[in-house]
């Protein structure tokens, strides 16, 4: 459980993390703005407080014990950067190289960057790749977990449920899948586009567990991932999250999924952050 103290400083974090991914997409003037903006809690809460890391990449115990993360949702990588650069895999500095030509920090994840294990930005594979290491963790014996964020809108890929299926088929209880679930995607609203609902039900038939949870609530998180590393079979956690939260005209709309500030609106929505 989390104390009173513990929610105060990932919220001060959760703030930073959003004041890093405006000043990352508004320097580099691209990148998706509001589905990282969706996922700061669930980001800040895995890595700081669920997750085993090691920021100093060497072969001993602990780096090979350490859990394993897939950002499906690649084009979200400013918050996973943020994140990393408050554990210290490299300076804060670093950040404002995001995107830029000859930079460890691409618009994607790339494995050039220290804390990155998968490149990824292809939607709709992340899944699978989170399924493959979590099996061949299992076949070393490693007790580490292999957590997969991934955006809702990728989630009318095929290839996303036959990594379902073979997550439930091989019985994977070390790996957690968790849904941005925003209701927004590229061309606008998920159900107008493809509809997912209703999402608990069709993932529970494919014999996962499931837990829906407030996706900006940090207790909430915190006990569904929790909980999470403890099943003994896939689960998924499905986040109900506002698209671009907190920044009011971001909010909720699909225009600002990759869509970079100009200078008149990064300095009112810096203002509210």
């Amino acid at each position: 459980m989390l104390t009173d103290i513990e929610v105060k400083k990932l919220e001060e974090l959760c703030r930073e993390s959003r004041q890093n991914i405006l000043k990352m997409v508004y320097n580099a003037q691209s990148g998706h703005i509001g589905g990282a903006l969706s996922s700061t809690e669930i980001m800040t809460v895995l890595y700081h407080k669920c997750m085993k890391t090691c920021p100093k990449w060497t072969k001993d115990k602990e780096f090979q014990n350490r859990d394993r993360f897939v950002l499906s949702k690649g084009h979200a990588s400013s918050i996973l950067y943020s994140v990393l650069a408050q554990l210290g895999f490299f300076p804060k500095e670093e950040l404002m190289t995001f995107r830029l030509f000859g930079s460890r920090l691409q618009g994607h994840p790339v494995p050039i960057c220290p804390g990155i294990d998968v490149a990824t930005g292809s939607l709709g594979q992340g899944l699978s790749i989170a399924c493959g290491i979590a099996m061949a963790l299992r076949l070393d014996k490693n007790p580490a977990h292999v957590f997969c964020l991934m955006g809702d809108g990728e989630l009318q890929e095929g290839s996303v449920w036959e990594a379902f299926m073979h997550g439930a088929h091989e019985n994977l209880d070390n790996i957690v899948a968790i849904i941005d679930r925003n209701r927004l995607q590229i061309d606008g609203c998920t159900e107008n586009v493809k509809s997912l609902d209703n999402l608990t039900e069709k993932i529970k038939s494919f014999n996962w567990d499931v837990i829906e949870v407030d996706g900006h609530d940090i207790r909430a998180i915190y006990d569904a991932i929790e909980k999470a590393k403890q099943h003994n079979k896939p689960i998924a956690i499905i986040a109900n999250t506002v698209k671009g939260k907190g920044v009011s005209f971001m909010e909720n709309n699909a225009g600002w999924h990759g869509k970079a500030p100009n200078k008149e609106d990064f300095e009112r929505a810096y203002a509210e952050l």
